[in-house]
């Protein structure tokens, strides 16, 4: 008589104190849903499991496993559940809001069964342009059944002729796309449960948002920031160089822990991400693009970190104040200013933000001729793959700014640096 497998089996990686997960249909769940689930990473748990994504020891390995398995079945349930709704006597408003909850939405089953962590910011964002947009509008209380193309075209025109809190039409902005994108989504989702219906947004192009364009600063700019008198604490030092070398988002910066600093690599690994950064309900939850990447962990960092652990401790938080605090929201857009005024950075008109850093960095890269598709996968942008072979080329890159940036923070003019020998 054969043997049963094991509902899931945990394996320890030999090169780390990490576990690998494989479920396996004797669990309960499909067999898709176990494929999606070999030799996965415990990184990988949904946003929902996020207190299981590290494990540290087997028993908590298991006990990580065995949630996982209760919430995929519990998944499997709802979007089962969804699919047996009379689709003739749901509402547009109905049908809508169920993308608004982890619980209910079809779509968060299906990032799931995916392996692919559903954002809890992108839910907050769902709610919002459900209860300000679509909820008391008279799409809400049509029937999906007995859409049309008119319909939703007549609805996307009282979208863009409302106005936002500023005054400003909605037609054109980040808002009239993100609120027509969430419906259309819903309305695609609603088509793969019933797919005799007919998507009334089928032949209705998506809207397009133009979005500003970021500017930079130069390489010689950049310096500029690491000289002496601009940057007035070690927490400082170690914030902008995960900025402007690492291209790390705000979000990014704020919830970094030790285990994701790889000394020996050297490398960061951007595993989570604050949602709703500047709000205070904000949550933990993946990176943008929903998945892990590699960063660049420059030895100016690494020098900055162990300086800051040295005079506030080592806390959860790499970026943490003595008392374990980690900055809010505003701490960098205030700081970003200040240093640009010490530095003596002529902006020319520029509008420098933190996100900056980010396109400053790549633009630092594309002179010095680094691909371009590595400098999308380093920023964390989902669609491309990364490429080893570019790897040589960019670690020059780095080493190069690195020297300069160096030099710079070695003149004498202030005490705060004398420590500092990179």
């Amino acid at each position: 008589m054969a043997r049963i497998k094991e509902p899931f089996t945990v394996i320890r990686r030999t090169d780390s104190k990490s576990y690998r997960l494989t479920i396996n249909p004797s669990c309960g769940l499909p067999q898709r849903v176990c494929d999606r689930w070999i030799r996965r990473s415990f990184q990988n748990l949904p946003a929902g499991l996020a207190d299981h994504r590290n494990p540290k020891s087997k028993p908590a390995a298991k006990e990580a496993a065995r949630t996982l398995i209760d919430y995929l079945k519990k998944v499997q349930e709802e979007e089962g559940s969804a699919q047996t709704v009379k689709f003739e006597d749901i509402t547009v408003g109905a049908w809508v809001e169920k993308f608004t909850k982890l619980e209910t939405s079809p779509q968060a089953g299906r990032n799931a069964s995916k392996n692919r962590p559903y954002s809890i910011g992108t839910l907050m964002n769902y709610r919002d342009y459900y209860e300000c947009h679509v909820m008391n509008d008279s799409f809400a209380a049509m029937k999906m059944a007995e859409i049309e193309e008119e319909d939703a075209l007549l609805f996307g025109t009282r979208m863009s002729i409302k106005k936002l809190k500023n005054g400003r039409l909605m037609g054109g902005t980040r808002t009239y796309k993100g609120v027509l994108g969430f419906v259309r989504m819903a309305f695609n989702n609603y088509q793969k449960k019933n797919r005799k219906w007919i998507n009334p947004f089928a032949h209705i192009d998506p809207p397009v948002h133009e979005s500003e364009q970021r500017d930079a600063l130069s390489e010689d700019e950049v310096v500029r920031l690491f000289e002496p008198g601009v940057l007035e604490s070690t927490l400082e030092l170690a914030i902008c160089a995960a900025m402007f070398l690492s291209g790390l988002r705000r979000a990014e910066i704020f919830v970094l822990k030790p285990e994701d600093l790889d000394w020996k690599t050297p490398k960061i690994t951007v595993r989570r991400a604050w949602q709703k950064f500047e709000s205070r309900s904000r949550v933990m939850g993946p990176p943008k693009g929903k998945k892990e990447r590699k960063a660049p962990f420059s030895p100016i960092l690494q020098e900055a970190i162990k300086k800051l652990w040295e005079e506030n401790g080592q806390h959860e938080y790499v970026m943490s104040k003595k008392d374990g605090e980690t900055p809010k929201g505003s701490w960098i857009k205030l700081r970003l200013n200040r240093w640009i005024n010490r530095s003596g950075i002529e902006l020319g008109g520029r509008k420098i933000v933190p996100h900056c850093s980010r396109h400053s960095l790549a633009s630092i890269l594309e002179v010095r001729n680094v691909p371009l598709r590595y400098i999308q996968e380093l920023l964390g942008h989902k669609d491309l793959k990364t490429t080893i072979g570019y790897l040589p080329s960019t670690e020059e890159t780095f080493r190069a700014v690195g020297e300069r940036i160096s030099e710079a923070m070695e003149k004498p003019e202030t005490k705060i640096y004398e420590d500092y020998v990179i």
